[in-house]
């Protein structure tokens, strides 16, 4: 039976190919980008093309670990609680200071948290091991302080280069630049940094039927929210989205469109007009402006798809990516494909979702074959993760994607996974409650 059902599916699907085939085909037509010189403020997420090294010591200098006072720790060897050590106070260092006094046997200054080191000191004692509160001085500098507890050399100090040495390499090219990173550049005074730049996504919407968010709402019309999903979803993947409106559904609009469209792009992504009842207008198109290929891809959602290169009025070549029309199809569709194109763009190759392994609460059932992305949230309870559906899963149900943190996977030759099995789920989000 099982054999008679899997010979059938196949025969069915023979001009299917898979997601990963799909991919790696598209993969092929997309390179890395150039690079250039951002301010780190809007560097974040991209990847450096050049090694970072220290230019100086960080820290440059010894410094106070405490707010306290600097002094030689031979002198305080034998302070106790019972039996103080008393110092002379000669000076204070605030932060951002230049010490300008040394220190001598028998002497303390008084220092902040982060202020240079004075020469002569090696230790600092904190406030609260001295009777600085009890002096009744709020704030002020005594002009002798009494210690009640050693500190070794070297206490309380941070030294000098004890972050980062100069001359070493501090980030390497290829990383990718998180909050982290940013906080370094910044320490070692890079106002600028070379990156991969951010892929250009320019996003056309084909339909008569569509309308734009900010027009009235007219009868037999829908709103355009394959755009604004899409352009979203190329924010988040690191990239810049532009957005071209709506074409009709005729071949003068939707070419005229996406020769405006491609002029500044790196990529082009359409939604609509790829499946077989569309007229397959986009395909049309590009067969007229380049070369196109027609896949019916074995996933659902997100069958139909059209990949090819556009060519340009003046000879440039652009990738195209059609995405079907059902809203979450193109969802789904850009989350396998596109965003992975983009991510080769960006010199990263980390597109993979985090994945878990789930228990499904209830079935998912896979009628023709193709690999389920079934829209999912997904919890934890006493240490197992569990998967749920987020209702109809319609391609035209939006609100399935927006109620989902996953996409959890039926595999194509499995007809149904039964609730209380086992399954992946790609971890699209990682909210706070699945911790």
């Amino acid at each position: 039976m099982h054999k008679h059902r899997e010979h059938l599916h196949g025969h069915h699907h023979a001009d299917m190919i898979s997601v990963e085939d799909a991919r790696e085909r598209i993969l092929g037509f997309f390179s890395q980008l150039g690079t250039e010189e951002r301010a780190i403020s809007d560097a974040l997420g991209q990847v450096l093309t050049e090694d970072i090294v220290g230019k100086f010591d960080v820290p440059p200098w010894d410094n106070s670990a405490m707010d306290g006072y600097a002094l030689q720790a031979p002198d305080i060897a034998d302070a106790h609680p019972d039996a103080p050590v008393t110092l002379d106070v000669i000076g204070s260092i605030a932060a951002g200071d230049v010490p300008s006094q040394s220190v001598k046997q028998g002497a303390a200054i008084r220092i902040m948290t982060g202020a240079p080191l004075p020469d002569g000191a090696d230790a600092v004692v904190p406030f609260e091991d001295t009777d600085e509160g009890e002096r009744g001085m709020g704030g002020q500098t005594p002009d002798e302080i009494s210690v009640r507890i050693p500190v070794p050399p070297g206490g309380n100090v941070r030294p000098a280069g004890g972050d980062i040495a100069a001359g070493t390499t501090v980030i390497e090219a290829g990383t990718v630049l998180r909050a982290s990173e940013i906080g370094v550049l910044a320490s070692l005074g890079f106002g600028t940094v070379k990156v991969i730049r951010r892929p250009v996504a320019a996003i056309l919407a084909t339909g008569n039927e569509l309308i734009e968010p900010s027009e009235a709402y007219q009868p037999g019309k829908i709103y355009n929210s394959n755009s604004y999903g899409v352009a979203a979803a190329v924010h988040a993947s690191g990239g810049i989205p532009k957005r071209l409106g709506i074409a009709r559904d005729t071949v003068e609009s939707i070419s005229a469109a996406l020769q405006e469209g491609m002029a500044e792009a790196d990529v082009v992504i359409s939604t609509a007009g790829v499946s077989k009842g569309d007229y397959d207008l986009v395909k049309d198109v590009l067969a007229q402006h380049g070369r196109i290929e027609l896949w019916s891809v074995r996933m659902r959602p997100a069958k139909p798809l059209a990949f090819g290169m556009l060519s340009g009025n003046d000879g440039r070549q652009v990738p195209l990516l059609g995405l079907p029309g059902n809203p979450v199809s193109s969802l789904v569709a850009f989350e396998q494909l596109g965003r992975p194109a983009l991510y080769k763009m960006m010199g990263r190759g980390d597109f993979e979702r985090p994945t878990v392994q789930a228990v499904l609460e209830e079935p998912i059932h896979n009628y023709d074959a193709r690999r389920v992305y079934a829209r999912a949230i997904v919890s934890k309870r006493n240490g197992t993760y569990y998967a749920r559906l987020t209702g109809e899963q319609g391609s035209n149900v939006l609100t399935s994607m927006s109620r989902a943190n996953g996409l959890a996977i039926c595999p194509e030759d499995d007809p149904v996974k039964q609730a209380g099995e086992v399954v992946t789920v790609q971890m699209t989000d990682w909210p706070e409650s699945v911790f």
